[in-house]
């Protein structure tokens, strides 16, 4: 198996150094039905699909309500989920309103098996001209790094705000006192 990217060239007119350049995107695929899903799962554990549906439109009611009540909620077999804000930082008490709010996130963060599968995936890279002709084709010799979402570099916070403004002296993981550019909205 192998992630499909393609490399398209095509004109770029932002950026330092603007010109025709070579643009990944991922190679679309077809979004697969729930319905295959859920006939998927009933294959490979021996129970209806009627019930995993059952099963797993009741795990959805009870990881939606955890989470908007500030939960870090397990997803098992994939990794956890959580909601948390996007903000600006104000330093006066009297500035903070909700509207320094910019978008409302939801935060995944894969376990350790589904970084495993991903790192150990082939990524195969297509070549195009601008017209959509193929030039050359590429398969990945790179490490494999995966990208941790809540660790992606030391200047951001848990919830990928990339804002180096936390003064407090912490290197705080529950969405607070980092600068006030994200909140976690709760407690992990």
């Amino acid at each position: 198996m192998a992630i499909k990217v393609i490399a398209q060239r095509r004109e770029v007119k932002l950026g330092k150094n603007p010109g025709m350049k070579f643009v990944m995107r991922p190679d679309l695929y077809i979004p697969i039905a729930e319905k295959k899903v859920f006939s998927e799962a009933a294959t490979h554990s021996g129970i209806s699909a009627g019930v995993i549906k059952a099963a797993w439109d009741a795990a959805g009611e009870v990881i939606r309500t955890w989470a908007t009540e500030g939960h870090s909620v397990p997803l098992p077999g994939l990794g956890t989920m959580r909601f948390g804000v996007r903000s600006k930082a104000v330093a006066d008490l009297e500035d903070v309103k909700t509207n320094l709010i910019s978008v409302r996130r939801i935060i995944f963060t894969p376990n350790t098996d589904v970084k495993d599968e991903l790192k150990n995936t082939s990524i195969q890279i297509t070549c195009l001209d601008e017209d959509g002709n193929v030039l050359k084709r590429v398969t990945s010799g790179d490490s494999g790094d995966v990208e941790d979402g809540e660790n992606e570099n030391e200047n951001q916070n848990e919830n990928g705000g990339g804002d180096s403004s936390n003064t407090n002296g912490t290197n705080n993981t529950n969405g607070g006192g980092n600068g006030g550019n994200d909140d976690g909205m709760g407690q992990d």
